[in-house]
């Protein structure tokens, strides 16, 4: 491909995402809050009609009938993507990864990072010998104040960690949605397309990533209980995890959708031996912080007591929420800053970060963990 200009929006595509797709719309909707791309190209369906008739609707300039052929394509071209966002199910994720990494193209990819650890493993030995730069969106990483959460903790506000809490709890699949024409409940409930974990792979990752972020402790084991309560469905649709961390800390998770009363209910609660933090995602903008032995203490977004982590990821000024499309364009920025530094060869910027292969693959070693330990009675298993 040829060196774009240096302060040029960087050339996306998209790889999924059509005509009803969620999370597409979401990713696109990310990709331009900054200004940082323009979406140029895209498969964005398995259906060559559909693919063709979502690209016109949103005004994309090239459509393409399958990723491959778009990655062959947009390689030889002076004017090709830089990077590619890939925004299918599961199961869809690792062959369009590995083709565009191996072309050179930067990778946005939705999560889990692909349906099975086998897959898994095999992407990241691709990317390790790619020059491309992977990018995964837990775009819970990106909100400003668990990025505040982060700091306080490095910078010991807690003390050292004992207690890790982090629940995940929805709704959503209360009932057999999967059987009553939900596009979104028929793939996340298929194992052929999810992989091995249903809630556990879908909002438990989320659960389970946010957890090590703020906390910046590594699990050494768990013990599982995964149950799915609606009758016949295939994949778990709530899980119990107990965690233990390496240090001695100990943690619980827990991850449901059939969950009456709860929408997006993404809590984190840590408490170490000099205090406790609290952070809700239906109430992002608020982070709730305890010395022992004081009052409690409200610290919010670009307020009082907040940080340059939390401000360096902030558009506004406090009062004004900021919420999911932003923490998830938040994302999309970190991923502009490292590939614009990729294009001059220097680092990015101090203070970018972004979820990146690494921690795909420690989602995916949790995914196989807790369907591992379930099997056995809810073991204790080593991750």
């Amino acid at each position: 491909m040829n060196t774009p200009m240096l302060h040029a929006p960087i050339r996306l595509g998209m790889v999924g995402g059509g005509s009803g797709a969620f999370i597409g719309a979401v990713h696109r909707i990310a990709a331009r809050l900054d200004g940082e791309f323009q979406l140029v190209a895209g498969a964005l369906s398995s259906t060559p009609e559909k693919a063709r008739a979502s690209a016109q609707a949103l005004g994309i300039a090239r459509s393409y009938d399958d990723f491959a052929a778009m990655a062959r394509a947009e390689a030889r071209r002076r004017d090709g993507i830089e990077a590619v966002a890939i925004v299918t199910p599961n199961h869809m994720h690792a062959e369009p990864a590995i083709t565009f990494l191996k072309r050179g193209i930067h990778v946005i990819c939705d999560k889990p990072l692909t349906a099975t650890l086998a897959e898994a493993r095999k992407l990241a030995k691709v990317a390790g010998r790619s020059d491309a730069l992977f990018i995964l969106t837990h775009n819970y990483t990106g909100y400003p104040m668990v990025r505040q959460a982060r700091a306080m903790v490095a910078a010991g506000d807690l003390g050292a960690l004992r207690l890790v809490q982090v629940e995940y709890a929805q709704e959503w699949l209360t009932e057999a949605a999967e059987k009553h024409g939900s596009k979104q409940a028929e793939w996340r409930t298929d194992p052929a397309r999810s992989g091995a974990g249903g809630a556990t792979g879908d909002i438990g990752t989320h659960a389970y990533n946010l957890a090590c972020f703020v906390s910046g402790l590594t699990p050494e084991a768990l013990a599982a209980d995964l149950s799915s309560f609606v009758p016949g469905r295939a994949l778990d649709d709530n899980a119990h995890v107990l965690l233990r961390f390496a240090g001695g800390a100990r943690g619980m998770l827990w991850a449901s959708q059939v969950a009456p009363g709860n929408e997006n209910g993404l809590r984190l609660r840590l408490y170490g031996e000099k205090g406790g933090l609290e952070w809700a995602q239906e109430d992002p903008n608020r982070l709730w912080f305890t010395p022992f032995g004081e009052p409690r203490r409200l610290v919010t977004r670009n307020g009082a007591g907040a940080g340059p982590e939390a401000a360096r990821v902030s558009r506004i000024p406090p009062g004004h929420p900021e919420g999911y499309l932003e923490a998830f364009a938040n994302i999309y920025a970190e991923a502009a800053r490292a590939i614009r530094a990729r294009r001059t060869g220097e680092a990015p910027p101090a203070g970018t970060i972004y979820p990146t292969l690494a921690d795909g693959l420690a989602g995916m070693r949790f995914v196989e963990a807790c369907v591992r330990s379930s099997q056995r009675n809810a073991a204790w298993v080593t991750l």
